[in-house]
């Protein structure tokens, strides 16, 4: 069964579709213009053939091109690389740039498409977990600098979301289970009736059942797209997707992109964060928010973090944050489960003590 949630933001709205067949998923046609299919060194092996001639089918022009997989190519280097690839395919104002991979593709040939010629057609396909719930939707693109995690980027909204499910087919457990933390990041931030849904199918989802995984992808999508559509660019209510973000952003500069996944970051990064929720806003399910992540085999304490992640240097690491403030770093933090408030100020006493206890 096929899904497909809209995105409203006026005439730059677009759709995002959901099921398990690429070709009759895809909603855009070429009318012959160029498209640069950006893929990375693990999936254009699986889907690069596959999709160029699922684009070809729809009247596109394909040039692609291949990054090497990983976090470490969503870099100025990797964007300039890209950059010649659009000019030598000679890419025009009325192109389309496509990315098919995970996050690291998603946000790297989204911050292509948002710059080149100031801005040309991007068309997300994410083919991880993490990828389909959260990077490919809302039109953040970035890359990183050695000092911080998205530092260099732009809102540039896609011409539309195609989420062909299949693809987990081959996406590796790690990367499955890592996806699943921005799953329950939306449980905690925003419906009660999913965290719920979440606990009760915990051995359905770790094995794929598909039926109601797309169920829980077009909710999660449903989710993002009502916040994006009322704060597009993050002036308020769009805050709270950071749920876990300041801290996780922090261990992922610290640790070395790679060493820790996304979402295994964000997962200890929302374990903190229920700790300290529960410190400042009387939050009482911070158990139970551990457990869930406990439960789908994602990280909530210590033990797989280096010896360079000190308190100390995460506490530098979160003054260089985009989302701080003259240095100072903010907080989304749980109400309840399916509320959070954005922008907390939390003393340094408490942020070093919730770190101190933890746990493994």
């Amino acid at each position: 069964m096929s899904h497909k949630v809209r995105v409203e933001l006026g005439d730059r709205g677009y759709d995002i579709n959901i099921g398990r067949n690429i070709e009759e998923l895809l909603g855009v046609t070429g009318g012959g213009v160029s498209a640069l299919l950006v893929s990375d060194s693990n999936v254009d092996p699986l889907y690069g053939d596959a999709c160029e001639k699922v684009l070809r089918s729809h009247d596109f022009s394909v040039v692609r091109a291949i990054i090497p997989a990983g976090e470490s190519s969503k870099s100025l280097d990797h964007a300039k690389e890209l950059f010649d690839y659009a000019l030598e395919g000679k890419l025009d104002r009325s192109s389309v740039v496509v990315a098919l991979g995970g996050g690291v593709v998603g946000d790297l040939a989204g911050f292509i498409a948002g710059t080149y010629l100031r801005g040309v057609k991007l068309l997300q396909l994410p083919t991880s977990l993490l990828a389909m719930v959260d990077s490919s939707v809302g039109g953040k693109t970035a890359v990183n600098l050695p000092q911080g995690k998205n530092l260099v980027g732009v809102f540039h909204q896609p011409i539309e979301v195609t989420i062909d499910l299949s693809t987990l087919d081959t996406l590796p457990e790690r990367e499955y289970i890592s996806g699943m933390s921005e799953i329950i990041k939306y449980g905690v931030i925003w419906d009660a009736a999913l965290f719920d849904l979440l606990e009760k199918n915990v051995n359905a989802l770790l094995g794929r059942d598909y039926d109601l995984l797309a169920r829980v992808v077009a909710r999660c999508c449903e989710i993002k797209a009502e916040v994006v559509s009322m704060d597009e660019r993050e002036s308020g209510v769009r805050a709270i997707l950071n749920f876990g973000h300041t801290l996780g952003h922090a261990i992922e500069n610290i640790c070395g992109y790679g060493e820790l996944l996304h979402g295994e970051a964000i997962a200890i990064g929302m374990a903190y964060a229920g700790k300290v929720s529960s410190k400042c806003m009387e939050y009482d399910s911070a158990d139970r928010l551990n457990k869930l992540l406990a439960d789908y085999g994602l990280p909530i304490g210590k033990s797989r973090l280096p010896e360079s992640v000190t308190w100390g240097a995460l506490r530098e690491a979160m003054s260089a944050d985009k989302k701080a403030h003259r240095a100072v770093p903010t907080f989304v933090l749980a109400k309840n489960t399916g509320t959070v408030d954005f922008g907390c100020d939390v003393s340094e006493d408490i942020l070093e003590k919730c770190w101190e206890n933890l746990g493994c």
